[in-house]
């Protein structure tokens, strides 16, 4: 019936369209109302209303059959109603494809365009009905507009080769002559609406900067991650200077600034960072950013202060969300991972962040109050967290608890170093592999390599705080301790011999290593503090062997053997020992705790007393 009436009485299908624009109107105007306000349960349910509104309106116009003079209407309603869901959702799903594929279909039909039309893909769907274009003016505003959205649907499912191609095809352009995405956008000049067009909650001018600002901001992320710094810079400069909604100038700026610190300009990245603090309530990123470059300037109290006020910023609550019915560019970012330069983590990592920057930097006392505070918050629950040192979810509960017991010791509180590690020992004891595991360590369990690491670190670093404390007896069994478990998770490699380089490991292997080389050393500075230097060098000598080339090692060696009187063999090693360390030593990248407990045994001035050594043991020739 009502088929009949649109075709045969057009002042009644006019005021029907009159009608169904009228409501359109008044959906619009309510969505607007609602936008941009606080977000809570009832406005909730007020859009989604709205939203049941369009899909009504949507229903009622596909129901009769396709005819261009209703098009502007459907294809507006068809906008509004993708733009609403995808906002309310914050999310871009495939019935919204489903939704942009029907509308184009019921534009074709209206071309007399044989079928089966629906059996073409969306790229070809796109290029017939644009090719029609012509033939229908009056569709060529709320056409882009459909466009626009068909875009965003592409470049969230990241697929941007189907997104140069309709771009050409919007530019006119047939051919691939160009498939630079961030000049294809910035060509685009979408039709604008007639001032009595029904309403839209986005035209396609206004979606065409979200697109621009977003796919700009992408590609200058995706260049600072690869390292082409410059074009990184350039695009987000672009990004910069479009329609840029302050949380997302905010990343923006500090992006420019990270491009520029890896580009050794820090003082113009402060100048993006100072901008970034200025524009948004949210300021964790850029001092984040800031406390990297004063590391790079050496401006370690900048440094510190900055990650200080990061850990506040981390804590701060903001106000409640508003309720957005409109895409905008963050809906187009995708969230920051852990390897995103935009990634600035939780308040306990920032926290462990600036309590090893503290302990790094030899503010003993400011580490072991933000490690306590630490450790207060993870110890205090259920389960005691063991993933491994290379997770990127926070600071691993035993590493932790080294951290702290190091800084403990460091700051002189040894009895409270003692008791973190007594801590630690109770709650790993449970974990440790068996003793068949620990005889055949390429057998041990995947899940928690790191484990024999933890619990010999302890007892080296009980080892350090009974030294300390002046207990030698209570210092040499820790120490002791501490080896005979070490030797039992890396036994002797029988094709490389107990001279193997510790480069040629990985992982827990390395660390395991050096652990065994600093357990050696500190055991031997005990037993010569106590004047039994043949057990002295006992220890120094087999440190030197795990590890050829240890500047440490050899200096203690050729000092014992001098005070042995034992000059022949001290000439013999400096001899060897001039030989430099391999250059793979740099690249070793030891726990904190382990580089704090080399810290503490390694010798001042080392390269000059060595050449000391040389001069002195040159002068007065070995006996014969």
């Amino acid at each position: 019936m009502s088929i009949q009436i649109i075709s045969k009485l057009p002042s009644t299908s006019s005021s029907s369209l009159d009608l169904w624009k009228e409501k359109n109107d008044r959906l619009v105007g309510q969505a607007r109302l609602s936008g941009d306000s606080c977000l809570s349960r009832r406005r909730q349910e007020l859009a989604q209303d709205i939203l049941e509104g369009f899909s009504e309106l949507l229903l009622t116009l596909q129901g009769l059959p396709a005819a261009v003079p209703a098009l502007p209407l459907e294809l507006t309603v068809t906008c509004n109603y993708i733009i609403l869901k995808a906002s309310l959702a914050q999310d871009f799903s495939e019935d919204l494809t489903k939704d942009i594929q029907r509308v184009l279909e019921r534009v074709l039909e209206t071309q007399s365009q044989p079928e089966p039309k629906s059996q073409q893909g969306l790229q070809e769907l796109w290029r017939s009905v644009l090719s029609a274009s012509p033939r229908l003016p009056e569709l060529l505003p709320t056409l882009h507009c459909l466009a626009s959205l068909q875009a965003i649907l592409w470049m969230s499912a990241d697929r941007l080769g189907d997104l140069a191609l309709l771009l050409q095809t919007l530019n006119g352009s047939q051919t691939e002559t160009s498939e630079d995405l961030l000049l294809l956008l910035k060509s685009w000049s979408p039709s604008a609406e007639k001032s009595d067009a029904p309403l839209i909650l986005q035209d396609a001018e206004g979606l065409t900067d979200v697109l621009l600002t977003a796919f700009a901001c992408r590609q200058g992320l995706q260049e600072l991650i690869t390292g082409n710094l410059p074009l990184a810079l350039s695009s987000l400069h672009e990004a910069a200077s479009g329609l840029c909604p302050p949380s997302v100038l905010v990343q923006v700026y500090t992006a420019m600034g990270t491009c520029l610190r890896k580009m050794e300009n820090p003082q113009r990245a402060l100048l993006y960072l100072t901008a970034a603090l200025k524009v948004g309530k949210t300021c964790a990123l850029p001092l984040l950013e800031a406390s990297r470059i004063y590391q790079q300037l050496g401006d370690t109290v900048a440094e510190l202060e900055s990650l200080e006020l990061l850990v506040e910023a981390l804590g701060a609550t903001y106000s409640s969300k508003t309720l957005k019915l409109l895409i905008e560019v963050e809906s187009l970012l995708p969230q920051p991972g852990p390897s995103s330069p935009l990634h600035c983590g939780t308040q306990s990592q920032a926290k462990h962040l600036l309590a090893r920057r503290c302990l790094q930097a030899g503010r003993a006392e400011d580490a072991v109050e933000h490690y306590l505070d630490l450790l207060a918050m993870f110890l205090g629950g259920s389960e005691t967290r063991l993933s491994p040192p290379t997770s990127s979810t926070g600071p691993c509960i035993p590493e932790l608890c080294l951290e702290a017991a190091a800084s403990l010791i460091q700051a002189g509180r040894a009895p409270d170093a003692l008791t973190v590690c007594e801590e630690l020992l109770r709650r790993t004891s449970s974990l440790l592999p068996k003793m068949a595991l620990w005889e055949n360590a390429r057998k041990r369990t995947k899940e928690l390599p790191y484990c024999p690491l933890w619990v010999s670190a302890t007892h080296l670093l009980q080892g350090q705080a009974w030294s300390q404390l002046k207990a030698q007896k209570e210092a040499l069994s820790e120490f002791s301790l501490c080896l005979e478990l070490l030797f039992r998770a890396l036994p002797e490699d029988k094709e490389q011999g107990a001279g193997s380089n510790c480069e040629q490991k990985s992982g827990p292997d390395v660390a395991l290593k050096q652990l065994r080389v600093i357990a050696l050393l500190s055991r031997g500075l005990e037993w010569a503090a106590s004047g039994q230097d043949t057990k002295a060098l006992s220890d120094f000598l087999l440190s030197v062997q795990i590890c050829p080339g240890n500047r440490d090692g050899s200096f203690y060696l050729l000092q014992t053997l001098k005070r042995l009187d034992r000059k022949n063999e001290a000439s013999a090693f400096w001899q060897e020992a001039q030989t430099p360390p391999p250059q793979e030593e740099a690249t070793w990248s030891l726990p904190l705790y382990l580089e704090t407990c080399l810290s503490w045994i390694h010798p001042p001035n080392c390269e000059a007393l060595l050449e000391e050594f040389g001069t002195s043991l040159l002068e007065s020739p070995p006996h014969l």
